[in-house]
C-alpha cells in the first residue's frame, strides 16, 4: 500500500499535520501529538482493540470524534451493525483521510454516515436511547476538556439506549505529571448515570454499561 506524503501547516488552526507512514495503517501527527498509539501497539492494532472491549455489537453507533476513521470503519464491518454514526470538528483531517488509502470504506461504506461539526453541539440532538453503542474517543482532555465535561457524559448516558455500551478511550493524561485525570473521568461518568465502569488495560480505556 502506497501511502501518500501529506504534510502541511493551516494558519487558521495554527497547526502542523502529518500523515505518518506506521508498520500498519498511517497515523496523524498534529502539532507533535499522534492520533494513536504508537509506542507499544501500531494504530490498527489500537483501533482493533478499541473495538473489542465492546465484545458483540450491533444496531447503531456512534463514533464521536472521527480521525482518520478506523473505529467506525471496523464497527461497520460488523455483521449486526446497522449503521455508524460519526462526527468530526477538523476539516483537515477529513481532507486527510480523503487522501488515505486505509480511510477508504470511511467514504464508501454505506453504513457509515459521516457528520462534520462539533460533537459536543451535535450530540444534543439526538434522541434519547438512540444508540446501541458508542465509541468516545476525544483529543487528549488539556485540548477538549468539554468532551471530559459532566455535561457531555450526561449527553451520552441519555442518547445511549437501556443495556447500552459505552467505551471511553482514555490514556493516561498528567501521569508524567503525577496527576489522576483518569480518577475525575471515572468520577463524572457515575454522576452522569453509569452504574457499572470497568477499566480496561489493554485499551487504555473503561467500558461503562447503561
Amino acid at each position: 500500500m502506497t501511502i501518500p506524503e501529506v504534510k502541511f501547516y493551516d494558519e487558521k488552526a495554527r497547526k502542523f499535520y502529518k500523515l505518518v507512514k506506521t508498520s500498519t495503517w498511517p497515523t496523524v501527527k498534529i502539532s507533535g501529538i499522534f492520533m494513536h498509539r504508537v509506542k507499544d501497539v501500531d494504530p490498527k492494532t489500537d483501533s482493533f482493540l478499541k473495538i473489542k472491549t465492546l465484545g458483540e455489537i450491533g444496531g447503531i453507533g456512534l463514533d464521536t470524534c472521527t480521525g482518520l476513521g478506523y473505529t467506525s470503519i471496523l464497527s461497520a464491518r460488523e455483521t449486526k451493525v446497522e449503521k455508524v454514526i460519526t462526527i468530526e470538528k477538523d476539516e483537515n483531517m477529513i481532507e486527510i483521510a480523503k487522501l488515505n488509502p486505509s480511510s477508504k470504506e470511511l467514504f464508501t461504506n454505506p453504513k457509515i454516515e459521516l457528520m462534520i461539526g462539533d460533537v459536543y453541539e451535535h450530540i444534543k440532538k439526538f434522541p434519547d436511547e438512540y444508540f446501541n453503542f458508542i465509541i468516545h474517543d476525544p483529543p487528549r482532555i488539556s485540548i477538549a476538556g468539554e468532551l471530559y465535561s459532566l455535561e457531555f457524559y450526561k449527553q451520552i448516558f441519555r442518547i445511549l439506549k437501556k443495556d447500552g455500551k459505552l467505551f471511553h478511550y482514555v490514556g493516561k493524561p498528567g501521569i508524567r505529571q503525577g496527576k489522576n485525570y483518569s480518577k475525575g473521568i471515572i468520577q463524572r461518568l457515575r454522576l452522569a448515570g453509569f452504574k457499572k465502569i470497568e477499566r480496561v488495560d489493554y485499551a487504555n480505556g473503561v467500558l461503562c454499561f447503561k
